[in-house]
């Protein structure tokens, strides 16, 4: 395992996060223990949850993600050898953000932030968290595959400035360490790094946000970001909800896949995704590579990632996307994904 600077601060991250948004939803509590068990083992040294947690998010099940890792660290007593970062959920201003977590107000002031932070730490059995992320903005984006960006004039949000000066109490307090953006716009991340170098609060060390081979957005705008403010990638969904693995090639829908259980993953299903997919897997198979090894082994490689987050929901698929690391793309290969 290799790891890597954590933004500006002496810390180093594992090059894999192990994800946890299954948890609660499709995997039990024995078996996220299982996972994080065997990712330890191979090295990972963080662990990624949110308050809102399981996905989908319903009210049935919020908060068991973090409740299961807070088990496992109680029963383990290894906090001291494992990161563990979280996400404060944002205000609910489009259709599927969930309305059910803190009333469904979550604005990333004093007040919201408090509650979120103290429920999370509860959950987590723990007293402070390595790394506490904004979820998303306080503000309407195109973010969780909206491209378009429509802007709102008289839109109140929270600025920049507010959430910092209360994160800075909360690292003040000891409570956490280092603060990250999810889903994030090269303006929002523009905006805090300027409103923390004026004094406002700490400095953002990591952005969240979706990356794979079917969604590069990032690199447009926010991977100089990355190379020029250190503020690395942590990068999710990295297999595209499990499409670029193949297994829903030509229509599959298999009984345990995220596809065929949740109506709402459909970001990566129009015919353009599914082409491309299948490019993709056929490359891999051309070269003698696993696809989703080879979707991963890509995230992974990128100059601009601090960390790959995967996820699973079988020790099967955690291995093999553990095994991911040992996995060196060959030049031909990533200029095939090139063209």
């Amino acid at each position: 395992m290799q790891y890597r600077q954590l933004g500006r601060t002496d810390i180093k991250i594992s090059e894999i996060t192990l994800g946890t948004m299954t948890w609660g939803e499709q995997n039990t509590e024995a078996e996220a223990h299982a996972q994080i068990d065997m990712a330890l083992a191979h090295g990972v040294n963080m662990i990624d949850a949110a308050e809102m947690y399981p996905v989908p998010p319903r009210p049935e099940t919020q908060g068991k993600t973090e409740q299961y890792i807070g088990s496992w660290l109680k029963k383990s007593g290894k906090r001291d050898q494992v990161l563990i970062a979280t996400k404060a959920t944002g205000p609910a201003r489009k259709p599927h953000n969930p309305r059910h977590v803190r009333g469904g107000v979550n604005n990333l002031d004093r007040k919201g932030l408090t509650e979120a932070l103290d429920g999370s730490l509860k959950r987590l059995q723990t007293d402070y968290v390595d790394l506490y992320q904004m979820h998303w903005p306080d503000r309407s984006v195109n973010s969780f595959g909206q491209l378009n960006y429509a802007h709102f004039p008289d839109e109140v949000t929270v600025p920049p400035e507010e959430t910092l000066s209360v994160l800075a109490e909360f690292v003040k307090a000891g409570k956490i360490r280092h603060i990250g953006l999810s889903n994030e716009t090269p303006w929002g991340l523009a905006a805090f790094l300027r409103a923390a170098e004026q004094g406002a609060g700490p400095r953002v060390v990591t952005v969240q946000n979706p990356y794979n081979l079917l969604n590069r957005t990032f690199e447009i705008g926010l991977s100089e970001f990355s190379h020029r403010e250190q503020v690395g990638l942590l990068a999710y969904s990295p297999l595209a909800f499990g499409m670029l693995s193949g297994k829903y090639a030509n229509g599959a829908r298999p009984a345990d896949g995220r596809l065929t259980l949740f109506e709402r993953f459909v970001r990566y299903s129009n015919p353009q995704a599914i082409s491309a997919t299948d490019a993709y897997v056929a490359l891999a198979k051309k070269h003698g590579l696993d696809p989703a090894q080879m979707a991963l082994a890509f995230v992974t490689s990128r100059p601009f990632a601090t960390s790959n987050i995967i996820g699973a929901t079988t020790l099967q698929q955690l291995q093999s996307n553990l095994d991911s690391r040992k996995l060196k793309l060959g030049e031909d290969v990533l200029a095939a994904i090139e063209l």
